[in-house]
């Protein structure tokens, strides 16, 4: 399995930012959301490299 793009958190970080009415300034914490989730959906389908769950919550 190839790791996250920043296609693909991209494109999930301007979801969140589009549900979030599009709010200034809120980009970085986005973007590490969106990160996250996608990191989360792969461990839950067995696709996240090993290291990358280290983060995660419990």
């Amino acid at each position: 399995m190839a790791g996250l793009s920043e296609e693909e958190i991209r494109k999930r970080a301007y979801e969140l930012w589009k549900a979030a009415g599009e709010p200034n300034g809120k980009m970085d914490k986005l973007w590490y959301e969106a990160e996250k989730e996608l990191v989360a959906e792969r461990s839950e389908q067995g696709e996240v490299p090993p290291g990358m769950t280290d983060n995660l919550p419990v």
